[in-house]
């Protein structure tokens, strides 16, 4: 239990909250539009464990692939990989396992959940690397989040001809990049003295804060244009208006010459943005159907 845990530990379990609202969200819309009803149990039971399977492999991967750097930044030196509370044979076997369950769960999906596995599977190890070449990782980590709402309507249609897919898509793309870069924020120093490549390194810290801002502008509109493209009416609207509330207030906990509430703004605020619109849109679709 003691692994087990410093495992969960590694793989950041919690942070689950970020993407799986969304993933459901593309699985609720999928099946509703396509065929007017809500998703049964077996779909919700693989799209959790296809979900369950990427994320696990992907904060593995990046753990493993990161180990050296996260070693030398103070931050991050303390991580089970690093001090050897999870070894790397036992963080491959965790993403082995963790990858052939997202497998199994494709293929239980749909034949265009097994087609498009390779895409996803890139991005899950492509991410990792990016930070060493280029200061747009932070989009590349907001695609490969990004695919959980792509991959809920794959589980929930088989197909990805609807815009409102597409839409939701994007929505996470740029919400995912905005927080990552604040998240960023705090690594600048460390980013600048290694050759790592991010937003706040390239362009500085204030001018990161405006870019976060930017792309969570980006996130209203995008969430607005799936609520419009599914017809969810004013319940959604208003679950839009809340999320852009909440991205405000959580711009306001941070400053360029101030960040000691970053880690509210990164976890408490995100996470409650998740489950709010989760729960809107659960609201709204209920209410038109």
């Amino acid at each position: 239990m003691g692994k087990f845990r410093a495992f969960l530990e590694m793989i950041k379990f919690e942070h689950t909250i970020f993407a799986l609202p969304f993933a459901y969200l593309g699985l609720i819309f999928g099946r509703v539009e396509a065929y007017g009803g809500w998703p049964d149990l077996w779909l919700w039971f693989w799209t959790t464990m296809a979900m369950v399977g990427a994320r696990t492999a992907a904060m593995a991967l990046n753990r493993l692939i990161d180990r050296a750097i996260d070693a030398l930044n103070p931050r991050t030196k303390d991580r089970p990989l690093v001090t050897g509370k999870v070894t790397v044979r036992e963080a491959w076997g965790y993403t082995l396992l963790s990858l052939a369950l997202l497998f199994v769960s494709a293929a239980m999906l749909n034949p265009l959940a097994v087609k498009l596995l390779p895409i996803a599977v890139f991005f899950l190890v492509f991410y990792s690397y990016t930070k060493r070449f280029t200061w747009l990782s932070h989009l590349v980590l907001g695609v490969t989040d990004g695919l959980a709402p792509l991959g809920g309507w794959v589980a929930a249609t088989g197909r990805l001809d609807h815009p409102a897919a597409w839409w939701l898509f994007l929505a996470v793309v740029f919400w995912i990049a905005g927080f990552d870069i604040l998240y960023a924020t705090q690594d600048l120093e460390f980013d600048r003295r290694h050759g790592l490549h991010s937003i706040p390194v390239r362009f500085g810290l204030r001018r990161a804060l405006g870019i976060a801002r930017g792309f969570h502008a980006l996130t209203v509109a995008f969430l607005a244009a799936t609520g419009l493209a599914l017809g969810l009416g004013g319940v959604f609207g208003l679950g839009v208006v809340v999320a852009a509330g909440i991205l405000a207030y959580e711009h306001a906990l941070v400053s360029p010459t101030d960040l000691s509430r970053l880690n509210t703004a990164f976890f408490t605020m995100n996470g409650v943005l998740a489950v709010v619109v989760f729960v809107f849109a659960l609201v709204a679709v209920g209410v038109g159907r």
